[in-house]
């Protein structure tokens, strides 16, 4: 278990971001906005080298206080590339810059101290697996906080009663074990573990994939409040199209291992230029104008 304190873990991560900064690219979007996140030809495969990539050549940005929705059949890569940025699986080749800093270069005790920091956090895709079942409610919500050293434990469970509220959940349920939980109440409260180091960058793997329509609306819009009260940028990885139209910003496609198109929400599903992104237009029976006109429009340059 590390000793250091949340002072000297910051520190280090400052002292990484200032070592790889300098090759960091900070070339700004179209917008004239310099991206939060950039991942820049980022390839990954499993096994030798010689076997053929899972991701290959992917390209993407996301600016502070957007969503951008990755969508994709089952093994098109979209759970790798959020592992990619996340520093969850290693890189062939490319780069992964958050915030100026090339993340996916940190090692070591860089990339604890950058980890304890919580400014990236990963939601996964099963909340039963993901939270400790020996963990309380008010436990697992606090846990990053520990992690980081960060307050007492009568702050961190206040800390973890405010996120639990945050995310739609009476604090009631902060003695619970996850047993005891429905699966919408688990994917909440995963949600609340989550934002409760106020992250800069947020990463959905298929966060309502296992729920019901009531639920899944509802952790969709918190996605949404999320990004409008804080500024926080998300990605959310999902194979449902008419989940992602009505609360990303933006939506990258991917197809066999590479990002085929990459566009604002309204452009990609009205005027689709691939023709894997026309089919998955066409597969999508409930996705209606309606999901398109409850997003945000799209910004000027």
């Amino acid at each position: 278990m590390s000793t250091s304190t949340p002072t000297a873990a910051l520190s280090a991560t400052t002292t990484a971001a200032a070592t790889v900064a300098a090759t960091a690219p900070d070339a700004p979007d179209t917008t004239g906005h310099h991206p939060l996140l950039a991942v820049d030809e980022v390839t990954v495969g499993y096994g030798g080298r010689h076997t053929p990539p899972v991701l290959a050549d992917a390209i993407l940005s996301a600016q502070p206080g957007e969503i951008v929705g990755i969508i994709g059949e089952t093994g098109s890569g979209k759970t790798t590339l959020a592992r990619a940025v996340a520093g969850l699986v290693p890189l062939r080749s490319g780069r992964v810059v958050f915030d100026g800093a090339e993340i996916s270069a940190l090692r070591g005790r860089e990339l604890r101290a950058f980890r304890r920091t919580g400014r990236l956090q990963f939601v996964f895709q099963d909340p039963l697996r993901a939270l400790d079942p020996e963990l309380t409610v008010a436990e697992s919500v606090g846990e990053p906080l520990a992690v980081a050293g960060v307050g007492g434990k009568a702050e961190r469970r206040e800390s973890a009663a405010e996120a639990v509220r945050a995310v739609g959940l009476d604090d009631t349920l902060l003695d619970r074990h996850p047993g005891r939980l429905s699966g919408g109440q688990r994917q909440r409260v995963l949600l609340a573990r989550s934002l409760v180091t106020k992250p800069a960058l947020l990463i959905c793997d298929e966060p309502v994939s296992a729920l019901d329509a009531a639920n899944r609306g509802h952790v969709l819009r918190l996605l949404a409040e999320l990004r409008d009260t804080t500024a926080t940028t998300v990605l959310v990885i999902s194979h449902d199209l008419p989940s992602l139209a009505g609360v990303a910003d933006r939506v990258a496609v991917l197809h066999q291992g590479r990002i085929v198109e990459d566009g604002p929400v309204r452009q990609v599903l009205e005027d689709p230029r691939h023709a894997y992104t026309a089919r998955l237009v066409a597969a999508a029976p409930r996705l209606r104008r309606e999901h398109l006109l409850s997003a945000r429009p799209t910004p000027t340059a």
